[in-house]
């Protein structure tokens, strides 16, 4: 039977390789056929085979090995310097050629980030290089915990430096305790907000880089250093911003109009607009369930029995006419 591949290059001993190694140490020698799947013990140096034993494979002592190891490690970094050397003086003519036909309009100031990893990556790197203004649109409700203790650290040094935090969350956030006691944490000029819809998620860095999703599963994100384009989302943002409830330092409820919440009224809108269930609890960062449970209040408070005669109801009430 073929042994299975190995995991990585064989220029370095992996988990499984270091594992035969020891056993070797243990043993004084191991046969030669339990090495086959993992290469790096030989390739290394770490074992070596046995003259006075076919088949046979013993340990190179570890006070040999190690240095051995680590004079291979440094050939590769020097290595690598090397090829970086290279690759840059071979690109200096082409930079100077490209600056001197190039105009600072034309460049698109666009750059496609894949993977949750380099998006996250790229985001912390522009918030650690911020000293002024963080600005953030979060749609949905509950945030984890682990992600939240994550961004606390790169957050509060911001604060530290004198920056600004300003976040708008949907309104379904004020009941996460996990938001509530990650901004409870943090100290500075922190503002938190919400709405009842906000647009997709969006950060921007002293006003002059922008992160925003670029597919619906936010696998991919757009890095924009157009600077209108950071402009425009800079002005979405602050004209959301008024509008906005108060939730951290002060938090203030949505303001309820007689027996129909401001939830409920949102709810109705979305009704109205002949939305499903399910579009509706999308856009309001709740799941269906929630939803539909409001729905039902809604229904019961102004006597409805029907989803079509609920509609006629939501327009004789009033409700969509009043104003926040």
């Amino acid at each position: 039977m073929t042994p299975p591949a190995h995991p990585h290059s064989t220029g370095e001993p992996c988990a499984a390789g270091l594992a035969l190694y020891a056993r070797a140490l243990r043993e004084g020698r191991i046969p030669e056929p339990e090495a086959a799947p993992v290469p790096c013990v030989l390739h290394t140096g770490l074992l070596r085979p046995d003259l006075d034993a076919p088949h046979w494979l013993r340990p190179v002592p570890p006070a040999l090995a190690l240095p051995r190891l680590l004079r291979t490690a440094a050939e590769d970094v020097a290595r690598r310097r090397r090829a970086e050397t290279r690759l840059a003086e071979a690109f200096e003519p082409l930079l100077e050629l490209g600056a001197g036909t190039s105009d600072a309009a034309d460049a698109p100031g666009i750059t496609l980030l894949s993977g949750a990893d380099r998006i996250n990556d790229a985001i912390g790197h522009a918030v650690l290089r911020a000293d002024e203004e963080v600005l953030t649109v979060q749609p949905g409700g509950k945030r984890p915990a682990s992600m939240l203790a994550l961004v606390l650290p790169k957050e509060q040094e911001l604060l530290d430096r004198g920056g600004r935090m300003r976040t708008l969350y949907q309104h379904t956030t004020r009941h996460d305790p996990a938001v509530l006691a990650h901004y409870e944490l943090l100290e500075g000029d922190v503002e938190v907000r919400t709405l009842d819809e906000v647009p997709d998620r969006l950060i921007v860095v002293d006003r002059t880089v922008a992160f925003i999703p670029a597919n619906p599963e936010r696998t991919l994100a757009l890095e924009l250093r157009h600077r209108p384009l950071v402009d425009y989302l800079t002005t979405t943002f602050e004209r959301l911003w008024p509008l906005a409830v108060p939730m951290h330092p002060r938090a203030a409820a949505p303001p309820a109009r007689g027996p129909v919440t401001a939830r409920q009224r949102a709810i109705a809108v979305l009704l109205v607009e002949g939305h499903t269930d399910a579009v509706i609890a999308d856009r309001l960062g709740m799941n269906v369930r929630t939803a539909r449970v409001h729905i039902a209040k809604l229904a019961a408070t102004l006597g409805s029995e029907s989803r079509a005669q609920l509609g006629y109801l939501i327009g004789r009430s009033g409700i969509l006419d009043q104003e926040d």
